[in-house]
């Protein structure tokens, strides 16, 4: 199995049972996500970025305003952190130092490149939409020059990794007998929402089959996942 090499950077200290530097693990947080917090420095000073991303192997992509601050100073190599997490349940227990969070969160390290060539910028721009909506880009108007040139793309290589999960129930210390609060989990998700059609725009009626992961009611992180393995031709593990 193919795994990240950790170093004093990337290597998870507190638990460290619960981390897992191995590409299918990191991969599949990634895969499960579309929103990242983009960690970075300015003159000394500490920013995070939230932006929409997706992945092509070991590479990061995210994109945004041209005139974007962020985008201009990380895609100098300056060295970034992008992490993706989810809340996946509320722990509760007997006692107070007991109460937790159950939680799945990758951390990627590399150094971000501005994508320059116009080519290589709608090739990545449609891999995009092809990530979130497999063979979509073919029904699509393509894209002109002016829209692209409005466009900054940043491409990382993933250097570094690490995924850290947590999914279990309260502890039980000696010193909760007998008390009688309620403990247990209640879990957490986002569900995605009844399609609404735009009237007057598009074809009309139900959504086409390129958009069937996001079926009404489904789990958000499920439906990204599978529209990744769709995109990357792979039969949906669900």
């Amino acid at each position: 199995m193919n795994a990240f090499t950790p170093t004093e950077r990337s290597r998870v200290r507190r638990r460290p049972q619960r981390a897992s530097y191995d590409e299918a693990a990191v991969f599949e947080i990634l895969d499960a996500g579309v929103m990242a917090h983009v960690g970075y420095v300015i003159d000394g000073q500490p920013f995070v970025t939230p932006t929409a991303y997706w992945r092509e192997g070991r590479r990061l992509y995210w994109h945004g305003a041209a005139a974007s601050r962020m985008l201009a100073t990380v895609a100098e190599g300056a060295p970034v952190c992008v992490t993706v997490s989810f809340l996946d349940g509320f722990i509760v227990g007997r006692s107070g130092i007991v109460h937790s969070l159950n939680y799945r969160s990758a951390m990627a390290f590399g150094r971000a490149r501005l994508l320059e060539d116009p080519a290589a910028k709608r090739a990545a721009m449609e891999s995009f939409i092809d990530r979130l909506y497999a063979g979509r880009p073919a029904k699509l108007r393509p894209t002109t020059d002016t829209e692209l040139a409005q466009i900054a793309l940043v491409e990382m290589e993933i250097e570094e990794a690490s995924a850290k999960v947590k999914a279990t129930g309260p502890t039980d210390l000696p010193a909760d007998e007998g008390w009688t609060a309620w403990s247990g989990v209640f879990p957490v998700e986002t569900r995605i929402g009844a399609a609404l059609p735009q009237a007057g725009m598009g074809a009309g009626g139900p959504p086409t089959a390129d958009l069937a992961p996001y079926a009404d009611g489904g789990p958000l992180d499920r439906a990204l996942s599978a529209a990744a393995r769709a995109a990357q031709g792979l039969p949906d593990s669900a």
